[in-house]
């Protein structure tokens, strides 16, 4: 259908007003047309159940639905005898239904371990997790560029961490050690890959964790979520969280479940009617993300790294060490926690508030986020840092939107 020339990429986000400057896709990215429409055609051509009728538009969108489970396994290059998909609402939803129904005492499971820099999905559940089974919660810190020390995670852990920030973007660069680690000392490992999946999938390509949580709504597809799954994982979710959709015989106190079929797993955490038009958006999605042209990815690397550039010239990067920094550079108000350019990057200036900062940047358009990003345990009690301001690009950013930016932070400084 020609969706994907570079010719018509362009126009892939011509909705926007010509002062639009989205810069808050750590929260949701935008949506390309080519989505948008298909979204549009489900509704419009073949809006129906899945899996549950007979007739032409049902079957249409079993297939559909089917293909895109397929595509998320081929996105990640993970197998499909060793995976399968289940679609959620969103990251926090997949953590949740994985955790509340994880058996931990046949898993043998003796800590949950969860790092300092995550969002409060992983940390507040696994601060649930551990209460719910009376076992010892490990947060261990990351390192500066993202990976973590193999020393901190103990044996028979349930660890559950990111694969990439979204404060800073950092990813977990030493990804499949870690999870050899996990494994080879008897524990398991969680994966929250909300910020990756979009422009920094490649970490998670051809790895082996037991689970992948992701929001499809931060990689260009419309609001869901998934979870990816080891098949030899499932054993040990009790499965609790029931409905229709689910089973495929009910008697007066009994069931039979559809996921006791190895082709039907993925309904293990699929109760009630699917987001199927959703599910189907998401598989045109990732083969808009497959068939970005090259010169879309660079344009993107060159406005991360112009951004991380005009923080190094007018104030300090990589504030991670407030007392350091602050020491070191007592004379620069501009402070960027990032160590290196990164499609998310968070910043503050001394004696300015952010939420008014991030309102004048509204006013002239450029929309970005403020406060503490749902990560307050480090930004706020452990790193005592003032709420911030994050920048979060994606492929609709353009150069002259960059240079905005950094013209009107200029005026600020």
């Amino acid at each position: 259908m020609g969706l994907f020339k570079k010719t018509e990429l362009k126009n892939d986000f011509s909705y926007l007003g010509e002062n639009d400057i989205y810069l808050d896709g750590a929260c949701q990215s935008l949506r390309p047309e080519p989505v948008i429409e298909t979204l549009e055609k489900y509704y419009k051509e073949h809006n129906s159940c899945g899996e549950r009728v007979k007739y032409k538009w049902g079957r249409i969108t079993d297939e559909k639905v089917n293909q895109a489970r397929e595509k998320v396994l081929e996105y990640l290059k993970l197998k499909k005898k060793d995976y399968f998909v289940s679609f959620t609402l969103n990251t926090t939803y997949g953590l949740n239904l994985i955790l509340s129904q994880f058996d931990a005492k046949k898993a043998k499971i003796k800590y949950i371990v969860t790092s300092d820099i995550e969002h409060n999905s992983p940390f507040l559940s696994s601060i649930s997790f551990a209460k719910k089974h009376g076992l010892k919660r490990k947060v261990i810190e990351r390192n500066s560029d993202g990976s973590l020390n193999l020393k901190d995670i103990p044996k028979n852990s349930l660890v559950v961490v990111n694969a990439a920030s979204n404060i800073d973007g950092r990813t977990l660069k030493n990804i499949k050690e870690v999870i050899k680690h996990v494994h080879d000392n008897n524990g398991f490992i969680i994966i929250d890959a909300a910020q990756a999946m979009a422009h920094s999938k490649e970490i998670l390509e051809k790895t082996d964790p037991d689970a992948i949580c992701f929001s499809a709504h931060k990689m260009y597809a419309p609001s869901l979520g998934g979870i990816i799954m080891r098949k030899d994982f499932v054993k040990y979710i009790d499965t609790s969280f029931i409905g229709g959709g689910m089973v495929d015989d009910v008697d007066l106190e009994t069931y039979l479940l559809s996921s006791d079929n190895p082709d039907h797993l993925y309904t293990k955490f699929e109760s009630g009617l699917q987001a199927w038009g959703e599910i189907i958006a998401l598989g045109t999605a990732i083969d808009w993300l497959e068939k970005m042209p090259k010169s879309k990815k660079q344009l993107l690397i060159e406005n991360e790294e112009k951004i991380f550039n005009f923080f190094r010239e007018n104030g300090v990067v990589g504030d991670i060490d407030r007392k350091k920094a602050d020491r070191d550079n007592f004379n620069k108000k501009l402070h960027l926690l990032n160590h290196e350019p990164t499609s998310t990057m968070s910043f503050y200036v001394d004696g300015l508030d952010s939420h008014l900062l991030g309102g004048a940047l509204a006013e002239e358009g450029i929309m970005t986020r403020t406060g503490y990003f749902c990560v307050h345990y480090y930004l706020d009690h452990k790193m005592h840092f003032p709420p911030l301001v994050r920048i979060s690009l994606g492929y609709q950013t353009t150069s002259e939107q960059v240079d905005k930016l950094l013209k009107e932070l200029e005026k600020v400084l």
